[in-house]
């Protein structure tokens, strides 16, 4: 009789487990983007020197692999529901557009789905591909992205 409960107890705690690492796999992301330099480069276009991210090699290895970020919504047309957003690792109040962070804090998100503006956070998974092409761009961009929970 008590074999059966310790296989439940063990399960439990197993499934717990689980379920930190994954919350702690989210908030890795954010830590292992912000690993990454800037320089300025002439753009010829522009006819000035143009910040551009230097990316670490940790960070290099995640480009074209498919993620799970937790953050917040921040719309580019509106408060309604969004395909093409900003997602940043920290509330509105305090994101890379109001100078409280640095621009490894935020990416472009292309959604699958519509995703309606919330004040709270979002999990995405997505492919997470790095700004190579386009100095002074955001250095992030998660495509193909899913909404995998809101809070």
């Amino acid at each position: 009789m008590l074999k059966p409960f310790i296989k439940y107890c063990i399960i439990a705690l197993l499934l717990c487990n689980l379920s930190i690492a994954k919350g702690q796999e989210d908030k890795n992301v954010w830590k292992t983007l912000a690993n990454i330099k800037y320089e300025l480069v002439w753009d010829e276009e522009y006819q000035f020197n143009v910040r551009t991210a230097v990316f670490s090699d940790e960070v290099m290895a995640l480009n074209g692999k498919e993620i799970t970020v937790r953050g917040y919504l921040l719309p580019e047309k509106g408060y309604k529901t969004h395909k093409e957003f900003i997602l940043s690792s920290l509330p509105y109040n305090l994101c890379y557009f109001c100078g409280k962070a640095g621009p490894e804090t935020v990416m472009d998100v292309n959604s699958l789905d519509a995703i309606r503006y919330s004040d709270d956070p979002i999990v995405l998974k997505g492919t997470l591909m790095l700004n190579l092409l386009e100095p002074g761009g955001l250095p992030y961009m998660l495509i193909n992205a899913k909404l995998v929970k809101n809070k």
